[in-house]
């Protein structure tokens, strides 16, 4: 016993040389003066106060009453805007050259401005899972109301970090939304990247193992069923042999659209309006507007002493 102890007591600072050496790959280190990482903990705490003021009484607090409602949202909100500006200023600075973090004033600035104006778009956030919860109440005959879904279905629970994450996307901060999609991704094994672009009343049933590209764009009144793939058929690489970033590459779905499960859907295609497409197909073309995909039927022939061989 005492012999292993020994030799395991000179074997650690060679590994601790090595791992915090020159060697191997330079972005597997953090530089000592950087800012600190975003937390994946603090982002999931930041997103619970969300869906609290989103849905108060649903999430958070459960003794909200319409007396205490405005003071509730409004120290959430304080507490959000605090704390997620701070999460926003460590992903600018994850990509940021300034790399000294008392310095990066103008990453500071920037991750101000985009919490205040994230802010400002939370009603519009909510009106949009609104219609998310309505058409889960429409379209799942298991659904007793739209507060069941809001409250117990996966949809809408990746629907709200998705709706949160699209909008920081677009406004340009880097690693967070990914952060907010992977936490919904391993909550509800729904994979949705924060820059597809998804309309209103939007429900995905039970939703298990759905994924959805970056480049996807997603029409109103979209229905998708569990293990849908909204994929990308291939990756353009530039002269160098690196793929070509931020080129659509993945489907279009029109208003009114139904994809049943395992369906595999693939490339910069066009579904058109009120399309249905039956589960397990593997589709790489356009589908014009109200048509209906389905498996061809088995063909059955018998064949008897080498007839029709």
């Amino acid at each position: 016993m005492f012999y292993r102890e020994a030799h395991r007591i000179e074997i650690v600072p060679q590994v601790v040389d090595a791992l915090c050496g020159n060697g191997g790959y330079a972005h597997s280190v953090r530089k000592v003066h950087e800012v600190p990482m975003p937390s994946v903990d603090a982002l999931r705490s930041v997103m619970e106060d969300i869906r609290g003021v989103l849905f108060p009484g649903f999430f958070g607090p459960a003794d909200v009453r319409a007396a205490t409602l405005r003071f509730h949202v409004g120290s959430t909100l304080d507490s959000i805007a605090t704390r997620l500006s701070e999460q926003i200023l460590r992903g600018f600075c994850f990509v940021c050259n300034a790399g000294d973090y008392q310095c990066c004033s103008d990453c500071e600035k920037r991750a101000c401005e985009i919490t205040s104006d994230f802010l400002r778009q939370l009603p519009d956030i909510r009106d949009l899972l609104n219609s998310d919860a309505q058409a889960a109440f429409e379209g799942d005959p298991a659904a007793r109301s739209p507060g069941e879904a809001i409250f117990c279905y996966p949809s809408m629970a990746a629907m709200a970090n998705h709706r949160v994450a699209h909008v920081l996307h677009c406004a340009g901060v880097p690693l967070i939304p990914r952060i907010l999609a992977e936490i919904a991704h391993s909550t509800t094994g729904i994979d949705i990247h924060p820059g597809a672009s998804i309309a209103e009343r939007f429900f995905m049933d039970h939703g298990t193992g759905i994924v959805i590209g970056e480049t996807a764009v997603i029409g109103r009144n979209v229905r998708l069923y569990q293990g849908v793939t909204l994929g990308a058929k291939s990756f353009p690489l530039d002269s160098a042999g690196q793929p070509v970033k931020g080129v659509p590459r993945h489907p279009i779905l029109e208003d009114d659209v139904i994809i049943y499960a395992g369906a595999t859907l693939l490339g910069r295609i066009t579904i058109g309006r009120g399309a249905v497409i039956g589960g397990n197909l593997w589709v790489t073309r356009d589908v014009p507007p109200g048509a209906s995909l389905q498996q061809g039927r088995p063909i059955q022939s018998a064949f008897e002493d080498g007839g029709g061989i």
